[in-house]
């Protein structure tokens, strides 16, 4: 059967589209309603933050994401908006990075459906509608904006809330609000969607529908981190977009498996994750690894090294088992019969490289 998937149904791009916030939330406004912004702490006090568009008895949720967002995070957040607030909010707006996003998404299924963020991890669990959102990214490349899945890690794995209840409603891309991102961090970032792009082609579920968003996709990373264009940053956001898209109808594969792991058991940030996985992931990916390895010399990035080195044998264990949960992804890179093909001892073996 064919996968007939929703995407995100309102966009607005363009350089200071964020000035037109005021006027689409006022489309969703209801009388004595309120809003809440979900906001990336690291825009506390600045700019940003007083630009955004506060009527009546709107709030802004300050989030840390230091660390990956985590179930148990988001369950105290639906808390907090539900003691603070007298009624469910007309919307959740995200504002941030990808794991900010993720939390906004996350924040408007909860509350709507009852229990812990940990109980609906997996493919199509949520039954009830979220509550309007809107995303806003400050940061491009994880393709949050426009994906079906919040990544959360719980108590017994990362894994996403999957469902096409989980897209945003309606997205804002201004390429504006990338200035002034650290090297590292919008690299790291940007990579995440360049790994995308080159698992989704490479993989078995490859498709025209797929193919044709992932080569546009991988087309702008180049031009992103291979060659100088003032409108770089544009070019970043539409790249995060198509690699978003062309996930959708495929899957990604070994790279973002065993970055799951990392982060589970290390609480290493998806995007460095996935930059330390791919490194080492030669044999699947020979063209892809290659290419990474001169945009990483070309931005002088220094690459987190031996991070699995000093781990007990318990917590490899562990690690191990969170990669090889992700069937879909294996699936994706070797086959129906990636299960023969991808032994416990292999991936042990190349999460012990790292």
């Amino acid at each position: 059967m064919y996968r007939n998937f929703a995407i995100v149904p309102r966009i607005i791009f363009g350089r200071g589209c964020f000035a037109q916030v005021d006027d689409i939330l006022a489309e969703r406004r209801s009388d004595g309603g309120s809003m809440v912004f979900i906001l990336d702490d690291v825009h506390r006090g600045r700019p940003l933050e007083g630009r955004i568009p506060l009527r009546g008895d709107d709030a802004i949720l300050h989030v840390n994401v230091n660390d990956e967002p985590k179930t148990s995070y988001i369950d105290a957040l639906v808390a907090q908006i539900r003691e603070m607030l007298p009624r469910l909010p007309d919307g959740i707006v995200g504002i941030g990075g990808g794991a900010t996003l993720d939390i906004a998404k996350a924040v408007a299924l909860l509350l709507t459906n009852p229990g812990s963020a940990a109980d609906y991890q997996g493919w199509d669990l949520i039954k009830t509608p979220a509550v309007y959102k809107v995303g806003i990214p400050t940061l491009s490349g994880t393709g949050a904006e426009i994906s079906r899945t919040t990544v959360l890690t719980g108590p017994q794995k990362k894994l996403g809330i999957n469902s096409d209840f989980t897209l945003f409603d309606q997205i804002v891309l201004d390429p504006e609000l990338l200035a002034g991102v650290p090297k590292d961090q919008w690299f790291y970032t940007g990579m995440d969607c360049y790994i995308h792009d080159v698992e989704s082609l490479q993989g078995t579920y490859i498709n025209e529908f797929s193919k044709s968003y992932g080569e546009k996709s991988i087309d702008l990373c180049r031009q992103v981190f291979l060659e100088d264009h003032p409108d770089k940053d544009d070019k970043l956001m539409m790249a995060s977009y198509f690699g978003g898209m062309s996930i959708a109808y495929s899957q990604v594969g070994a790279c973002h498996a065993l970055s799951y792991g990392l982060s589970f058991i290390l609480g290493i940030h998806h995007g460095i994750g996935c930059c330390i996985a791919f490194d080492q992931l030669d044999e699947f990916y020979p063209d892809g690894v290659a290419e990474f390895r001169q945009m990483m010399a070309r931005h002088d990035i220094a690459l987190p090294r031996q991070v699995t080195v000093g781990l007990s044998d318990d917590e490899m264990e562990r690690m191990v088992t969170v990669a090889l949960g992700l069937a879909p992804l294996w699936e994706n890179c070797l086959g129906p019969d990636w299960q023969r093909l991808m032994t416990r001892e292999r991936a042990r073996g190349l999460l012990q490289r790292m």
